[in-house]
């Protein structure tokens, strides 16, 4: 069968990679991180010498990029050829060049096509796909599409929790400087038509995933 495709975006702090994964595992569906696959593109650039800001030798890598993730929420893991990356793609050295290997657009087109081959071939009977562009490029004709979003007060209380030893000053300007870097590339603050709107700025994040479950039960039954 033909698995159920849902595609989530929203801008940074907004939950959608947490909120993803725990719907995936409500539905039983596989959960795609489409972030990661930069991120990890990223870390195989820095691991390999190369300059992360020369877009010609970044596509000539992409040949060599032995990339491969887990989709069961339950078992995750990020892995370049041998080397498991979960943790390192994380990194503040990766974080500092992704926006780089994201903009070019052979990178993007490589990846997609990817990200494309990954949810049909699921074996569950839906997946959850979350990350840039989703909504608009990768899984336009997804049979679901939802922007999780919040305000921008919000996402920096959210992140804040989930880094503690940050000051709050320093996460907002990383949250800011991350909104500004995507949306070089993608709109992810506005819906596009047929993309429906999950605020959850007033939302606990038990009641985010009842609100993003009930947008998928009620388009897929």
């Amino acid at each position: 069968m033909t698995p159920i495709v849902v595609a989530l975006d929203g801008p940074a702090g907004s939950g959608k990679s947490s909120v993803s994964k725990a719907v995936a595992r409500r539905l039983g569906f596989s959960y795609l991180d489409t972030g990661a696959a930069y991120r990890a593109l990223a870390w195989h650039v820095l691991n390999e010498g190369i300059d992360a800001s020369d877009e010609a030798s970044v596509i000539e890598s992409l040949p060599t990029f032995a990339y491969s993730i887990g989709t069961d929420p339950d078992d995750y893991f990020v892995r370049v050829g041998e080397h498991d990356i979960t943790d390192a793609i994380r990194e503040p050295r990766v974080t500092g060049v992704v926006s780089l290997i994201a903009r070019v657009p052979a990178v993007r087109v490589h990846l997609n096509n990817l990200f494309r081959a990954t949810m049909q071939s699921t074996p569950k009977p839906g997946v959850i796909a979350e990350g840039r562009d989703i909504t608009t490029v990768v899984a336009a004709d997804a049979n679901v599409r939802i922007l999780l979003t919040a305000s921008e007060e919000a996402r920096m209380a959210r992140r804040s929790a989930e880094l503690p030893t940050e000051s709050q000053a320093n996460t907002a300007s990383q949250l800011r400087a991350r909104d500004v870097a995507d949306s070089r590339v993608s709109d992810f603050m506005t819906a596009a038509d047929g993309v429906v709107t999950v605020d959850s700025t007033l939302l606990a994040y038990e009641e985010t995933i009842d609100a993003v479950v009930e947008v998928i039960t009620s388009r897929t039954s």
